[in-house]
């Protein structure tokens, strides 16, 4: 089952049921009018949601011509962002970056933060950027949307929690991190708005490559219009996308409609090295970051700057048979 929330003057938006082939939707507000009154009662909405879907995919329902400009973010707003880092080599390079060490508890212990859930972007919304020297940067990932999660849920019953994946693109300016971490409290005005994909999907839906709760499948992340990353969001995760939502249960519930991210998708090339870009033959990067780091090690010095007005990104993730899952985050980055 896919879902969309479209655009209709509203904070929350429109629920509605697309089709697998993401050309059509029904609406879908007659049985819950937004993605986060159906995750309040999933239990019951689920299969009558699903009931549509089967609908739509029938032709047997009343749909109409789906277009992903049209589409919000699937939850506009959310009660909990929180993002993760299922990707340990991804953390190894922007440490490295930063001069920091990554302490061994990293391995076994997931590191998270909780970001700004109140103003998600659109997945074309523009990128509001005030400061070049900000160092704005997209990270590519999948995020699952949870119903109630229990507090201290284990990570094999946290699979169960998991109702629904996307893909995010969690902006970072890497300008002021280090400025912030430095405080002692975290990321805030480090972290602005994310946009997640015009489409959610049920685990289902990936069929054989949603395997130990994590997509066996590249994450498609292009920068002006060229290749920049095609990591397997399978490969090298260290942590599983539930054993992310069993950490942020640790000491409280998770509320139905919590985000929880799995931090940027990143792989080490077939040596055991930090990979290498898309445009030498390797799986290339999800942010700019780590481009920036194997420059730095590599020449001494980053070539690739960040991004700045007018420069571009594309997220997606496509089947096996070459079919958009998600549809895509396309965005620019503007001033303001």
């Amino acid at each position: 089952m896919k879902l969309a929330t479209l655009k209709n003057g509203s904070r929350d938006g429109r629920l509605v049921v697309v089709s697998k082939d993401l050309t059509c939707y029904c609406a879908a507000d007659n049985i819950a009018p937004t993605l986060q009154a159906a995750l309040d009662d999933w239990a019951n909405i689920a299969p009558k949601l699903q009931a549509l879907s089967l609908d739509v995919e029938n032709q047997a329902a009343p749909c109409e011509r789906f277009h992903e400009h049209d589409a919000r973010s699937p939850l506009p707003r959310s009660y909990q962002w929180a993002d993760g880092s299922a990707y340990i080599n991804h953390v190894e390079l922007v440490r490295k970056a930063r001069g920091a060490e990554v302490p061994e508890s990293f391995y076994s212990d997931p590191l998270m933060y909780q970001g700004g859930s109140d103003s998600f972007l659109a997945p074309r919304d523009p990128i509001p950027l005030g400061d070049v020297s900000w160092g704005c940067d997209m990270e590519g990932e999948v995020a699952v949307i949870t119903d109630d999660v229990p507090m201290g849920v284990s990570e094999e019953a946290a699979a169960d929690h998991i109702k629904l994946i996307m893909l995010v693109n969690d902006v970072s300016l890497r300008g002021l991190i280090p400025g912030e971490l430095a405080k002692g409290f975290g990321f805030f005005q480090s972290k602005p708005s994310s946009a997640f994909s015009p489409v959610c999907v049920t685990p289902d839906e990936l069929g054989e490559a949603w395997q130990d709760n994590v997509i066996f499948l590249p994450l498609m992340v292009d920068y002006n219009g060229e290749a920049f990353g095609r990591a397997n969001a399978g490969v090298d995760a260290t942590f599983s996308l539930a054993k992310l939502v069993s950490h942020a249960a640790k000491t409280r519930p998770l509320a139905a409609g919590a985000i929880i991210g799995s931090g940027t998708v990143s792989n080490q090339d077939e040596s055991g090295g930090p990979g290498k870009p898309c445009n030498e033959g390797g799986l290339g990067y999800s942010c700019i970051a780590e481009i920036r780091m194997i420059e730095t090690i590599n020449h001494g010095a980053p070539k690739t700057s960040f991004m700045k007005q007018g420069d571009t990104v594309r997220i997606e993730m496509r089947d096996a048979e070459n079919h958009s899952i998600f549809g895509a985050i396309e965005q620019e980055v503007v001033g303001v």
